[in-house]
């Protein structure tokens, strides 16, 4: 278990691995593509599950694609952008998360409308990289969950199940867009108190006392209550719908520079209607222009 000392450092840096403050807002208004962020997040679940790689590369993905999305305008009219930004964020996220890595080109999979080649894929990735100010070993609530879920459980170590549905109710909050209000602390906050109550009667003002040296209790309680509105209508935590149910494995090291360097004069890309893995006689077709960074 980490110490409260550990916990306030996460705490105090965790806004650092958030999407700019006013992302929901241009999201909610339309100012930025909702469609389009929507499919590459159901792209990146496909390949994921694909792949059997654990929760915290799913939910790295989605953190990595939202920041960036904060901070940097995609061109218009460029749909095949936000697939070759969801290809990235999904490799970028392998690579700091799993002890297998399939290669870049290998990743696309499912329904893809657009293959890229390795060379494409490695530009995108280092913008995402250097948009991100290179914070890949980002915060999330799976940084806090166990400590969360210990303290509620006065002090005794959760069983395996309650940590299980814990994984799949933080997974179901990052689909949408309503969770983007709340810092990862708060949303394990919630999360721990939503579990703890599937087994025990938990008064949520009294859970939130065992854990206001990190979060605000309003904040925490508005959190539950979109859990409670959102995710578990029609079921239980134990029914939450995830596909995502393994336990998330320990992060190999970061990624090295020199492995990603390319040349700045190379602009040579491409890109294909349809995955040939899937649909074998499906027609290629190259990109107009080649995407330059």
């Amino acid at each position: 278990m980490q110490s409260e000392e550990c916990l306030a450092l996460m705490v105090e840096k965790e806004c650092q691995h958030l999407p700019n403050a006013d992302y929901l807002n241009r999201l909610r208004k339309g100012d930025l593509d909702l469609g389009g962020r929507k499919e590459a997040i159901d792209w990146i679940g496909k390949a994921h599950a694909h792949f059997g790689f654990g929760p915290l590369c799913a939910y790295l993905s989605i953190n990595y694609l939202d920041r960036f999305l904060s901070a940097y305008e995609l061109p218009k009219g460029k749909a095949w952008m936000m697939q070759l930004l969801a290809v990235a964020c999904l490799s970028l996220a392998a690579k700091m998360e799993e002890t297998e890595v399939p290669l870049s080109v290998d990743l696309q999979v499912g329904e893809s409308k657009f293959v890229f080649e390795a060379k494409t894929i490695q530009r995108m990735e280092l913008l995402v990289l250097s948009t991100l100010s290179w914070r890949m070993q980002a915060i999330t609530p799976f940084s806090f969950i166990d400590h969360f879920l210990n303290k509620i459980n006065n002090d005794e170590t959760p069983p395996r199940s309650l940590i299980l549905q814990s994984i799949q109710l933080i997974l179901a909050t990052i689909k949408g867009i309503d969770f983007l209000e709340f810092r990862p602390s708060e949303i394990a906050a919630a999360v721990a108190i939503a579990v703890i109550g599937e087994i025990k009667t938990v008064e949520a003002e009294q859970a939130i006392s065992a854990l206001t040296q990190h979060v605000q209790k309003e904040r925490v309680l508005k959190c539950i209550q979109l859990i409670h509105d959102v995710v578990l209508i029609g079921g239980s935590v134990k029914n939450a719908s995830v596909s995502i149910l393994s336990v998330p494995q320990s992060p190999i090291g970061v990624l090295d520079a020199a492995c990603l360097s390319y040349r700045s004069d190379d602009t040579t890309a491409g890109s294909c209607a349809n995955s040939s893995q899937n649909t074998p006689d499906a027609k290629r077709r190259k990109l107009n222009r080649p995407w330059e960074v």
